[in-house]
């Protein structure tokens, strides 16, 4: 498995339809971070970036994971092979007997 950075461009104006599609996305987004196919997903604060990394085997795979969202047609991605993604996990404290 791979590992794939997307940056996606969002409009600056965000019509009703886009909006009414937000649910949709969040849906989809969970369902895919849930299979562990991404792994991250972050909005910048101005709403006019967008950034996941993907677990997939190709590239190929990553843009078909891509034409599953609801906002696709709202989203111009670029897709960059990582060699690595590091990440913080949730550090869960030892169970102690004591």
């Amino acid at each position: 498995m791979s590992q794939f950075m997307v940056e996606f461009e969002l409009p600056a104006q965000m019509n009703e339809e886009f909006m009414r599609k937000i649910p949709a996305q969040r849906l989809k987004i969970n369902e895919l971070m849930e299979t562990g196919t991404i792994l991250s997903y972050s909005l910048s604060a101005d709403r006019q970036k967008l950034w996941c990394i993907l677990k997939v085997d190709s590239e190929l795979e990553a843009i078909e994971v891509i034409a599953d969202f609801p906002l696709k047609k709202y989203m111009t991605p670029t897709i960059n092979e990582l060699m690595f993604h590091n990440m913080v996990a949730a550090r869960i404290p030892l169970f102690s007997l004591n």
